[in-house]
């Protein structure tokens, strides 16, 4: 379209003064303007002015397609803004954007920090444990928070997860007239977290210390599951992730889930990858719940009861398969029907009516046949000796 109908502009603190000539242009042309009340009120466009509705939704500016509109959003309205919500509801050319610095940017500016070394969550409607795949020791995370009380809250939660030793600088209304920058360390924040009167709109920036963190190698240890001892244990969990090979924004069916610790390790993997846990027992797949939970993992590992092969057809098509439990001559078929091109199968067995399945499919369809034999050491009578877990025989298949 030549002429744009909506106008995505990026606002700041400072109001109309930080509006480039094209974005003051753009927001003069517009009958209705939407916003948040703050947004609204910093850009002064009087009775132009239509707040968002609550619950939360775009409608109102769909319903004025072919309209001049124009949106506010603070800074880039496509860095956790709203430009991300509307542009899949639109065609190419509908809209035009004008971003202003974003508050991660303005953060990593106040502070001296190379925004491309930086972690930049949105935390205003996620819960904290959203930084339990980035924390560590060393690390640096920009979070824009919900509102004035979430940054003591944050104190009190890093404290908990054993990074009380991280320094916090909380940074109010960056850009504009009332900015102001704290510095503190979480411990000391949450102990007398009302020696700092915060004021939305606000961002925390951290840096790790104290904990050590979690690897970001496959294969985290047991005790970190919630789980009934229904769990794919460490080593073959770390094999089981290297042949499922995860990659950024793909979908794994994990099938039999038990625990869920195979969906939370490949959502850990890789950017934007998400799991569908399908496990027919209730109280499994509470753990696969509280695991997802646990990691900052919820709102990608989705959770489905039943069983394969019948509850398989109303699932999305997967990039990748796991058969942790159920395996049927049925369920594979079913499987190498729907899976992607490119896409990885993989089955673990311990019975021997399974293992005769899999050795039968390696036949028909190829992949690789892999036989898993462990021993840990253990106590011996008075020395040790190696205690065997059950033989695992893995079958894979890339289609």
């Amino acid at each position: 379209m030549a002429d744009p109908w909506l106008s995505l502009i990026g606002l700041g603190e400072d109001g109309l003064n930080g509006l480039c000539p094209a974005s003051r242009a753009a927001l003069d042309r517009a009958e209705i303007v939407f916003g948040g009340a703050r947004h609204l009120a910093l850009a002064d466009v009087g009775a132009r002015g239509q707040a968002w509705p609550l619950p939360f939704s775009v409608a109102p500016v769909l319903a004025l397609r072919g309209h001049p509109v124009a949106v506010l959003a603070s800074g880039d309205p496509f860095w956790h803004g709203v430009g991300g919500t509307l542009a899949p509801h639109l065609a190419p050319g509908e809209w035009r954007a004008f971003p202003a610095p974003s508050s991660f940017a303005l953060a990593a500016a106040r502070l001296g920090w190379r925004l491309e070394e930086v972690d930049c969550l949105g935390l205003h409607a996620a819960p904290f444990a959203r930084l339990v795949p980035v924390l560590a020791p060393g690390v640096r995370v920009i979070c824009l928070m919900r509102d004035g009380a979430a940054p003591a809250a944050l104190a009190e939660w890093l404290v908990a997860q054993g990074f009380g030793a991280s320094r916090m600088v909380v940074l109010e209304a960056l850009g504009g007239p009332r900015e102001r920058l704290h510095e503190t360390r979480a411990e000391a924040f949450a102990a007398a977290p009302e020696a700092l009167s915060v004021s939305a709109p606000v961002a925390v920036a951290i840096e790790g210390a104290g904990a050590a963190g979690l690897s970001r190698a496959s294969g985290l240890p047991d005790a970190l599951f919630a789980t009934d001892g229904m769990i794919t244990k460490r080593p073959v969990r770390a094999m089981t992730l290297s042949a499922l090979a995860p990659r950024p924004g793909a979908l794994l069916w994990d099938i039999g889930a038990g625990s869920g610790s195979i969906s939370v390790e490949w959502c850990r993997a890789a950017p934007g990858a998400r799991a569908i846990a399908l496990e027919p027992d209730d109280g499994r797949r509470g753990f696969v719940a509280e695991n997802a939970a646990r990691f900052g993992l919820a709102h990608r590992i989705e959770i489905r009861p039943g069983r394969a092969p019948e509850a398989l057809s109303a699932l999305p098509a997967p990039d990748a398969v796991f058969f942790g439990g159920g395996v049927t001559a049925e369920g594979i078929a079913q499987v190498l029907a729907r899976l992607h091109p490119g896409g990885r199968l993989l089955c673990n067995s311990v019975t021997l009516e399974s293992e005769a399945l899999l050795i039968e499919s390696h036949l028909r369809f190829g992949g690789s046949l892999l036989k898993i034999e462990l021993a840990e050491a253990a106590p011996f009578g008075r020395l040790h000796g190696w205690t065997r877990a059950r033989p695992i025989l893995q079958w894979s298949l890339e289609r």
